[in-house]
């Protein structure tokens, strides 16, 4: 099947700013509980060893992705560790409460474009289930800006274009009603437009199915790479692993010495 960018609602810009925090919400909270980046957590210590830095720089966090979990398991090799959550479209009660929960945690509360980062945010670039959300001349750009930083940059999706992982995603609507409850920071409009009027299952079931259409596959984030100017400056890796009963899709890039 080939790659189909139809629409996701949490990317209009019309979509109504508090239904996509409660969409970026519950990936996050359900990305901490099933630990769903253990499998590469060895993966990025090895980014943030090239990166020469004790910072990652997370692109596109929407509201923390799985960072509180994994930033548990990253500060015991680097105890010195600091995450920067910036989202194009800023998530900032989330993130005001990830760094109410582990203090190494910073946000930038201005919208950051993955494709033209900063020069001053300096460290580890990643990004976690978003990938996805970007055709492709702007994924080339988000890779082509990283590479013209000399910056070493991370790309995690936790599903892929595949019958099963579009079949796990019919099933979010029942993630999202049975987790709601225990989703912080506690929003009542959460429960309003989660149980009363549910806006939030069938627009996270939506999402969901067509972030698995959208996936690029490990082929197609090779051909990303292949079309940069100046690849060869860096070194690319690009795999599929398992994780638990899904998969993990990641990309690391990390200039030459």
């Amino acid at each position: 099947m080939g790659r189909l960018h139809l629409f996701e609602f949490e990317d209009q810009k019309w979509f109504p700013s508090f239904l996509r925090d409660y969409g970026t919400d519950f990936l996050q909270f359900l990305s901490n509980k099933v630990k769903l980046y253990k499998p590469v957590v060895s993966v990025l210590e090895r980014g943030l060893r090239a990166s020469g830095t004790n910072t990652i720089v997370d692109l596109g966090s929407g509201g923390g992705g799985g960072l509180l979990w994994l930033n548990s398991e990253l500060i015991r090799t680097n105890p010195n560790l600091k995450i920067v959550l910036t989202d194009f479209y800023p998530n900032l009660r989330a993130f005001e409460y990830t760094q109410k929960q582990a203090d190494n945690f910073e946000f930038i509360a201005t919208s950051i474009d993955a494709r033209n980062v900063p020069e001053s945010l300096k460290g580890f670039r990643t990004q976690f289930l978003s990938l996805h959300h970007f055709k492709p001349k702007d994924a080339r750009q988000i890779l082509q800006n990283a590479l013209n930083s000399n910056s070493v940059i991370g790309i995690f999706e936790g599903q892929e274009r595949s019958i099963p992982s579009i079949l796990a995603m019919l099933f979010s609507p029942i993630s999202v009603l049975l987790t709601t409850p225990f989703i912080r920071p506690f929003k009542i409009g959460r429960l309003i437009f989660t149980y009363l009027i549910p806006v939030v299952p069938l627009f996270v079931l939506w999402d969901g199915v067509v972030s698995s259409l959208r996936t690029y596959s490990v082929k197609e984030m090779n051909a990303l790479v292949d079309q940069l100017k100046d690849k060869e400056s860096f070194e690319w890796e690009i795999k599929r692993v398992k994780s638990g009963p899904g998969v993990i899709l990641y990309l690391l890039g990390i200039p030459k010495s």
